[in-house]
């Protein structure tokens, strides 16, 4: 039942559980109990299966508080009926069905009924969260697998549903080396198309792959294979969609009644009110919700620039000043600081990110220093300036050699996470394979070289799925990914060499356990702009070797390239991108080479390299060969 202290924090805007107190609940003893939230409603209803959607049948009554919840017990009602909430508005004859904002299970689209629905399972995952806080914690290695689950593979053109995609999506992560899972938004949407995007069901996993129990199954068994899952949550927009949020009783409830305020018009959809409490009360119940009864690990917040700057996507005079005259959201930065409060507070094993695209200071430093509290951010500018580097042809890369250094400028500024996304493949953008200059040989080449400089980069990493085996098309939602290609020999190789990409930084705490702080990386070589070559170091914290990541960004095969290294002793080719399994030409150092005393980059050991064409070497320091 709905308490005195639920109310004043739904209307605090810090009721992070609403999911237990509105919404659709079935009872010990039968029968339905239903609260929903429509302060302007004239009259409601609830309407579904068991009373032929007649709005005279259950009638719901008013709290006598004033806080504009309406409630219902329903004997007749059962588990898996459909229902909407039949609102009257108090304005202008205003008559909708509407599907429950807090309900556990929707319809199947195109269908937009709620249905009732529990939230039981039996966790088998005791294990995998005895242990999360260490496996999420930002000195641990994380490697991100994003997958869109409606496309990556399909049976017979037909959805995988979240059972059998949990376990062949499982055995595929743990044999390509992945820590983590990254799900594109699977809460309920009517557009497929939308990629989730377009949230409709704040509570309900997508009926199109299954129940929530179905989906608390994926999530369960990848825990027990040793994989991390995150969410992909947007509470920047919604969809305008007459059984969604929009206009819910009549009045822009959960949006800004003017346009300038709460209507997006680069996704044509509703910005919420964050100023509104009960709306900042619904919103933080929904991101602890995935945490609480699903076991996520982790939420990847959608759009988060689009939430801070009052004049996104807006021209002059499209938009309204906040109380000081400048264009920051100051709702939406208080909202996403109680959003992470309430995360950390509740969940402190999991993690925030912020897919964040300005720079925007202190996305992921704590609330008390005045930052917005994520654990991590997207690192989009390391991203578009090495693609831009990597899509230049290789004799006119020395006069970009800059982009590919610029990141260490600012690396240390936040807790990045550097992203290869399911944006930068798709609207005509092409694949990454695509993306890469010269022939076919010289595309996978680039392609690995361009992943081992990532993986050796300061960052947690994310990959969309398809780029770990060199899909040539870009991606599309309305098929799976172009397996077949993966029986081809530079596709193979390119698959080979993340997976063995993923176990060589997984095994090196080097390569992970400092991310975050300079003390972690050291520059070895950074100006070479003439031969295009990169060389740094990274540094553990703990008594563990450190590691020797070299690239060298043209076709042209340098041999004696001497390197000056900080230790002197054998410096072993854990990885070369250039190897023959993985599709390269064979150009190499024999497995490693033993330092000289002869000084260079102002070290007094160096070792004299073989640096093969479009490539990257992972080498480690070890006392002896």
């Amino acid at each position: 039942m709905i308490g005195d202290e639920d109310l004043y924090f739904f209307r605090e805007g810090t009721h992070a559980r609403l999911y237990d107190k509105l919404g659709a609940h079935l009872q010990p003893d039968g029968g339905v109990r239903f609260a929903v939230w429509a302060p302007n409603a004239q009259a409601v209803s609830v309407v579904g299966d068991w009373n032929g959607w007649s709005d005279a049948a259950d009638p719901m009554q008013p709290r006598p508080d004033g806080s504009g919840i309406w409630e219902s017990v329903v004997p007749q009602a059962q588990r898996g009926h459909a229902y909407k909430y039949r609102i009257a508005s108090r304005h202008a004859g205003y008559v909708v069905d509407k599907a429950d904002p807090m309900a556990f299970l929707a319809e199947a689209p195109p269908a937009t009924a709620s249905r009732i629905w529990g939230l039981e399972h039996d966790w088998h995952d005791h294990d995998w969260m005895a242990t999360r806080r260490a496996r999420n914690a930002l000195d641990a290695p994380m490697s991100i697998y994003e997958v869109h689950p409606g496309s990556w593979q399909r049976q017979d053109g037909s959805f995988l549903g979240y059972r059998e995609l949990a376990h062949r999506l499982a055995e595929y992560v743990c044999h390509m080396g992945f820590t983590h899972v990254e799900l594109m938004p699977i809460t309920e949407h009517p557009f497929y198309g939308s990629w989730g995007y377009q949230t409709t069901g704040y509570f309900a996993p997508t009926a199109r792959y299954g129940t929530p129990q179905d989906f608390m199954y994926f999530v369960d068994h990848l825990h027990q294979r040793g994989i991390g899952v995150l969410l992909d949550w947007v509470p920047s927009h919604f969809p305008n969609d007459e059984h969604g949020l929009a206009y819910f009783d009549g009045t822009h409830l959960y949006e800004h009644a003017d346009p300038r305020q709460g209507f997006h018009p680069e996704w044509n959809s509703g910005i919420f009110n964050y100023g509104r409490n009960e709306v900042r009360s619904f919103l933080v119940s929904s991101g602890l919700f995935w945490l609480d009864r699903y076991h996520i690990d982790g939420l990847r917040v959608d759009a988060v620039a689009s939430m801070l700057y009052l004049d996104y996507a807006r021209k002059h005079g499209e938009w309204i000043p906040n109380r000081y005259g400048g264009r920051e959201n100051l709702e939406a930065i208080e909202f996403l600081q109680v959003l992470n409060r309430e995360v950390y507070r509740s969940f402190p094993d999991t993690v925030t990110i912020a897919e964040e695209s300005t720079a925007w200071p202190n996305v992921s430093r704590p609330i008390e220093m005045g930052g917005l509290g994520f654990g991590m951010k997207w690192n989009m500018g390391w991203m578009h300036d090495d693609l831009a580097y990597m899509q230049q042809d290789p004799v006119h890369r020395r006069h970009h050699h800059g982009q590919m250094t610029f990141s260490m400028i600012y690396a240390f500024n936040e807790n990045f996470v550097l992203p290869l996304s399911h944006d930068e493949v798709v609207y005509g953008k092409g694949s990454l394979l695509g993306k890469m200059p010269g022939d076919s040989w010289q595309q996978f080449a680039n392609l690995r070289a361009l992943y081992g400089y990532m993986w050796g980069h300061p960052g947690k990493k994310l990959l969309f799925m398809g780029g770990e085996f060199g899909q040539r098309r870009e991606w599309t939602h309305e098929g799976e990914l172009e397996w077949w290609v993966t029986g081809m020999e530079g596709h193979a190789g390119l698959q080979r060499y993340m997976a063995q990409l993923n176990r060589v930084y997984r095994d090196r705490p080097a390569l992970w356990q400092i991310d975050f702080h300079s003390a972690g990386f050291e520059w070895v070589i950074a100006d070479d702009a003439g031969n295009s070559v990169f060389a740094f170091l990274r540094k553990p914290r703990e008594a563990a070797p450190p590691v020797l990541v070299v690239s060298n960004m043209t076709p042209v095969p340098r041999t004696n390239y001497r390197i000056g290294v900080p230790l002197p002793g054998y410096w072993c080719e854990v990885l070369n991108s250039d190897a023959p399994e993985y599709g390269g030409a064979g150009w190499g150092n024999l497995g490693g080479v033993e330092t000289d005393p002869v000084r260079a980059h102002g070290r007094m050991q160096s070792i004299n390299l073989t640096l093969p064409p479009l490539s990257t070497l992972i080498l480690e320091h070890k006392p002896h060969a």
